[in-house]
């Protein structure tokens, strides 16, 4: 039977739409949005929600957030330790959280070669979301070793390919480049000009040639970096250089607060957002998404071990946990409470306002919180509250480190956020950025029917902290208006998809370096790799392919 649904009154916030702004009817058939012509033709509908007075959107986008795989579950471990607070929750939780803010598509941008299989049976195991993974690539003994050798730039497109391929993801990640395997030789500092101990590699060879494999590939997501030097003061440098790595090809600087410290003033650190935003600003092949800190209790994780062991000691309460895997890359786990009297921690909570004000275009930066590494991801209708109220940031200001409003320009900065650019970097930016624009992050005809709607209420965090209803796929997961609330209602559990890059994948090549590549694992590289069968039968979802 063909599911039908009309959405009357619907007033569309939607730059992407050609009738954004409008009060129009939105029809849903078999989980898609249909035009106007053809939605005339139907004369009943299974289903119909009038939404006169509501403010509505297309589903949101969390291009960055851990919610899956091997680091997430030690987190879990860990946080039975820790304060009820601590933002680390099981699979169905995550789902039912981000669906209350109407949020129906997150990526997982930390999965390794080796633990792909688990990280999408968690994925999928996260109710009412369409998921994706970024691969961790960047401190594999044998990838430093080819990029140390000066490899052929097809040779290492095919490996990269092939890693996508093998791992079934979205994108490419890069984390600390070279500076989890240089920790593991005992070398601390590995700025973005200094050789590996071992490899000979540099941070900077590393990430010119990946973003050169990533452009070639015709991957629509940039090279993910998480650059050299993350937390310390200075960084700013490195990060800059990380930057100028590119050459040109486009590169997608992650969590970027924790990049962007210089280390001048009476504290040794200060705010260089005004000149990470700048240098944004005139490079078209930059973006950004911001890893704002949230002030209270959370559990930091990164494949970065070297920056989590240096961290370890500020550890709030003193459990810890760094490992690494496989000589792949690197786990820290740390506990931070971040606190709003406290220097470090105001600075971070107004830098990464900071950029996301300072930043102008819109589809080049975006909305997150690193979680939980920045604070929960339930914040962010906080944080859209402060990006889109001048008022309520001076407010905020008030109740920081007195010193942080005289180190930073949060004060002088004018900019409030429109509702137009709120729809931008929590749906039609991120679709685009990732290349899922097709499917998702906009209500345009032939797009998901993902519609989430909202109440305005008297101030913008309010109005974004829950949805007055949500329809996933042309299905109404919540409706207030037949008497649900989120905290009494069993949601019912759709269909989701794992969108990932396409790569026709050349064996031949790859077969070459198999045991260089097979010397650090536990499996071969077929086991290693996931078939689409293998995701259809044991994780339940085919993988929806973007790219070629």
């Amino acid at each position: 039977m063909t599911d039908l649904l009309r959405i009357r009154n619907a007033r569309i916030v939607d730059p992407e739409h050609e009738r954004h702004g409008q009060e129009i009817t939105l029809v849903a058939q078999d989980g898609r949005l249909l035009t106007d012509s053809e939605s005339t033709k139907l004369s009943k509908c299974v289903d119909e929600i009038d939404a006169a007075g509501l403010i509505v959107m297309a589903g949101g986008i969390d291009i960055h957030t851990h919610i899956a795989g091997g680091k997430v579950n030690l987190a879990r471990c860990l946080a039975e330790s820790l304060p009820d607070s601590t933002p680390i929750w099981p699979c169905h939780r995550n789902g039912r959280l981000y669906n209350a803010m109407g949020y129906t598509t997150c990526f997982e941008p930390a999965m390794l070669l080796s633990g792909a299989r688990h990280t999408h049976l968690e994925l999928a195991d996260t109710p009412n979301l369409d998921t994706g993974a970024y691969v961790v690539l960047g401190n594999e003994d044998w990838l430093l070793k080819l990029i140390g050798e000066d490899v052929d730039d097809e040779t290492l497109k095919s490996l990269v390919g092939w890693s996508m391929h093998a791992s079934r993801a979205l994108a490419v990640k890069v984390v600390n480049p070279g500076g989890i395997s240089a920790f593991k030789f005992n070398q601390r500092n590995l700025d973005v000009d200094i050789p590996h101990s071992h490899f000979g590699v540099t941070p900077r060879s590393v990430i010119r040639r990946l973003a050169q494999a990533v452009d070639s590939l015709g991957v629509p997501h940039p090279l993910h970096v998480h650059a050299s030097n993350l937390g310390i003061a200075g960084n700013i440098r490195s990060t800059l250089a990380t930057l100028n790595a590119a050459e040109g090809c486009r590169l997608h600087l992650t969590h970027a607060q924790f990049h962007c410290y210089s280390d001048d003033g009476p504290y040794g650190m200060g705010s260089a957002a005004e000149c990470l935003a700048h240098y944004v600003n005139e490079h078209t092949n930059i973006s950004l998404d911001v890893g704002q800190v949230v002030f209270g209790q959370t559990i930091t994780l990164s494949a970065d071990s070297a920056a989590q062991y240096r961290n370890h000691r500020f550890a709030k309460p003193n459990n810890w946990i760094v490992n690494e895997i496989e000589c792949q890359a690197g786990c820290g786990l740390v506990p931070m409470r971040y606190e709003n009297r406290q220097y470090v921690h105001s600075l971070q909570w107004a830098i990464g306002l900071e950029l996301m004000l300072l930043i102008s275009d819109p589809w080049r930066v975006f909305l997150t919180t690193d979680h939980p590494n920045g604070g929960p991801f339930t914040s962010y209708p906080h944080l859209i509250r402060l990006l889109m109220d001048r008022s309520f940031r001076l407010q905020m200001l008030e109740q920081i480190h007195p010193d942080v409003g005289q180190r930073t320009l949060l004060r002088e900065i004018q900019r409030e956020y429109s509702l137009d650019e709120i729809a931008i970097i929590t749906r039609a930016a991120p679709a685009r950025i990732l290349g899922i624009d097709r499917h998702c992050g906009s209500l345009r005809s032939g797009r998901l029917a993902d519609v989430v709607a909202y109440r305005k209420h008297e101030n913008w965090e309010q109005t974004f902290r829950e949805v007055v209803f949500l329809i996933k796929r042309g299905r109404k997961i919540f409706d207030q208006s037949a008497g649900h609330a989120w905290d009494h209602i069993e949601l019912p559990r759709l269909h989701t998809d794992c969108y990932a890059f396409r790569y026709d994948c050349d064996l031949e090549t790859v077969n070459k370096f198999a045991d260089m590549i097979q010397g650090t694992l536990r499996v071969s590289l077929d086991s290693l790799t996931l078939s689409d069968e293998e995701m259809l039968q044991h994780v339940g979802q085919c993988p929806v392919y973007v790219g070629h």
